[in-house]
């Protein structure tokens, strides 16, 4: 392997380990929840998803689970809610 491939591979496996360096700006995904599969959003610090219960409360299981995943890569929605995660 070329010795500046292997300098990459490096620097990549240092980035991959400081998610801190990551700041999502917006994504969609499809999100494959127990009874449907809902699009989930996140753009300008906010999220947005299509399943009913976010349209009352703002906040669902599918943001919620993605906020666990994406970890320190996106704000966490201003909620309440967010104390029991």
């Amino acid at each position: 392997m070329h010795s500046s491939m292997i300098g990459k591979i490096e620097k990549a496996r240092k980035y991959a380990a400081e998610p801190e360096r990551v700041s999502f700006q917006s994504f969609k995904v499809k999100f494959a929840g127990d009874n449907d599969s809902h699009s989930v959003e996140y753009s300008e610090g906010k999220w947005h998803c299509t399943c009913h219960f976010f349209e009352g409360w703002q906040t669902c299981s599918h943001v919620m689970a993605m906020e666990r995943l994406l970890g320190v890569m996106v704000a966490k929605q201003d909620s309440s809610l967010q104390a029991v995660i």
